[in-house]
């Protein structure tokens, strides 16, 4: 370790030009005795500095050492056997440094873990009612049915249902927030063949495509993968292809590409809808965020931009798209969104771009 530390190697170096200068004086003076004498005074004089320097480098090695403990996780830091001396006051000083650190992270984790408890509470408080006013919604749009007196009472009582929908997907999606941010998901590491988990997430929404008239295709390398958790990502990549699918027309399409090369595994999801707004590019994953609406702009146009928030779907950008981030991000995955030009250099579509770096050995 000395040997690779540059002020000793400095000190080393002008100790040698001294001591070379001092046996030269001497052997020009006094001879080669003098010489001899000089040299082994020189030696007997750098001894005690290379022995304290040693004891010295030691002893930072160990507080590095002990120091990076900690910044893996180790709780205790006791710096007890570094005795007297400036290395004493250094290592008290980072002891207490390191106190005050952990007792700000548990009252964070203490504030962030009843945050989360409270907002669980709340998501179970709401299921409850939400569950009894659909199926009291339900009872009575079927009596207005049976009895079809009244076809605009019906239509809206549909809508009703429709909007008691997306309340409990925006309830179950903030409970699943609310167990991210405490840590208390837990995340596979597996192999996950992307073949596999396209089809798990599109499967809920085969359906819904159907009935939008929205063409879903695939183009996924054989034998692409990943190493991560099926389940949540597949979670994730059906947030994104629910948030395709609202923003592309009838007729449109949505599109997943997969590859894998030697850094990472790449899945792209792109549709043929009106893009994401310029404004609300650098937002769309933020929680809670609603974008521009069509209405909010003269020009705009007549279908939704990516992620804008409408009647029929409430929750709008930010829950389901941060709950996709959030999920990926906690697999050392990263997604970004962008928009799909065509030829003129105008909006064609949107782009979500999801990667899982492989780990490299170095």
């Amino acid at each position: 370790m000395l040997s690779r530390n540059l002020p000793v190697r400095r000190a080393v170096v002008a100790w040698l030009a001294v001591t070379a200068i001092v046996v030269a004086l001497a052997a020009a003076l006094l001879g080669r005795d003098g010489a001899l004498v000089a040299l082994v005074a020189s030696l007997a004089a750098a001894l005690p500095f290379l022995i304290h320097t040693y004891l010295r480098y030691r002893d930072l090695k160990r507080l590095a050492a002990r120091l990076d403990a900690v910044l893996h996780g180790e709780r205790e830091l006791a710096f007890e056997r570094m005795g007297e001396g400036e290395l004493a006051i250094l290592a008290s000083e980072l002891d207490k440094m390191v106190l005050r650190l952990t007792l700000t992270a548990d009252d964070l984790a203490r504030e962030r873990q009843q945050l989360a408890d409270a907002l669980a509470d709340i998501s179970h408080q709401l299921k409850t009612p939400l569950t009894a006013l659909s199926l009291t919604t339900e009872l009575v749009r079927k009596d207005l049915v049976r009895r079809g007196d009244c076809p605009a009472g019906v239509e809206r009582l549909r809508h009703i249902e429709q909007l008691e929908v997306h309340v409990q997907e925006l309830v179950a999606t903030l409970l699943r927030l609310a167990r991210l941010d405490a840590g208390a998901l837990q995340f596979a590491h597996a192999p996950v063949a992307v073949a596999e988990l396209v089809e798990r997430a599109a499967a809920p929404l085969a359906i819904a495509y159907d009935l939008a008239d929205v063409t879903l295709t695939y183009d996924i390398e054989d034998g692409c993968s990943f190493t991560g958790d099926i389940a949540w990502t597949a979670e994730a990549l059906g947030n994104i292809l629910k948030n395709c699918l609202e923003a592309t027309p009838a007729g449109g399409t949505v599109t997943v590409r997969a590859r894998e090369d030697l850094i990472a595994c790449r899945i792209t999801v792109e549709d043929t809808g009106p893009g994401i707004a310029e404004e609300d590019l650098p937002h769309i994953f933020e929680r809670f965020y609603c974008g521009r609406r069509p209405e909010d702009t003269a020009d705009a146009q007549e279908e939704p931009s990516e992620g804008t928030s409408s009647a029929v779907n409430p929750a709008g950008v930010g829950i389901g798209l941060s709950l996709a981030r959030a999920l990926i991000s906690a697999q050392g995955g990263t997604l970004t969104a962008e928009n799909v030009r065509d030829t003129d250099g105008a909006p064609a579509g949107a782009r979500f771009s999801i990667t899982f770096f492989k780990d490299i050995a170095v």
